[in-house]
């Protein structure tokens, strides 16, 4: 019976890892959806090129707690449903691939830094906030909030692996890791050519959607 437990409590964190809150947050607010424009990606970073700061702070926040709310609620259920801290990493892991591979979106979601953050910090607070000083600092000094993400997650495992144990815990850790890295695979490329953008730089906001709407409408009158 514990087995069912568990693959229950891995589906649920996997089903609230797959809300893709910049799509939610940005429908909500009348914006434009992130896959359309800047990278594409559906995440805070892409929503903030939309101009609306509080949809980008809040689709952050979402989507960390997306991460963290599972694993808390698997933590304090562990004791009265039997399963172990493998259950719980497994459910830390899966509301990550659920970011990356959303159910409800076509699985096609964002890169994941915002819910690995959630993750981690409800992993271990102390893990989290040395992981999240970690991106800040090289954010700070370089300004790019890829190679902050890059560094924060190769950082994270060593963290976890010469500070802590190498557990469940470690392996999900690792495994989301990889999966960042490869998730910033266009990133790198950029990085190296120089072409990256630097956290501040403001390219031109999307339009929303009922500014695409009365565009094509003039567009439409002009032709007649």
């Amino acid at each position: 019976m514990v087995w069912l437990w568990s693959v229950a409590a891995v589906l649920t964190g996997y089903a609230i890892g797959s809300l893709s809150f910049a799509v939610i947050v940005s429908r909500a607010m009348g914006l434009a959806d992130p896959r359309s424009y800047g990278s594409g990606n559906p995440g805070a970073t892409n929503v903030l090129r939309s101009g609306k700061r509080s949809a980008a702070v809040l689709t952050l926040a979402l989507d960390a707690l997306k991460g963290y709310a599972p694993v808390i609620a698997a933590l304090l259920l562990a004791p009265t449903l039997g399963y172990g801290a493998g259950t719980v990493a497994a459910v830390g892991l899966a509301a990550f691939a659920g970011h990356v591979w959303p159910l409800w979106f076509h699985f096609k979601g964002g890169k994941g830094v915002a819910t690995a953050a959630g993750v981690l910090l409800a992993f271990n607070p102390w893990l989290g906030a040395a992981t999240l000083a970690t991106w800040v600092i090289v954010a700070l000094f370089l300004r790019y909030s890829s190679l902050a993400s890059l560094a924060a997650a190769a950082f994270a495992p060593f963290y976890q692996l010469l500070i802590w144990d190498a557990d469940g815990y470690a392996l999900a850790i690792i495994v989301m890791s990889l999966l960042l890295v490869w998730r910033h695979e266009g990133n790198i490329r950029k990085l190296i050519a120089g072409t990256e953008s630097k956290l501040g730089h403001k390219p031109a906001s999307p339009a929303s959607p009922s500014a695409h709407a009365a565009a094509s409408h003039k567009h439409r009158k002009g032709q007649r």
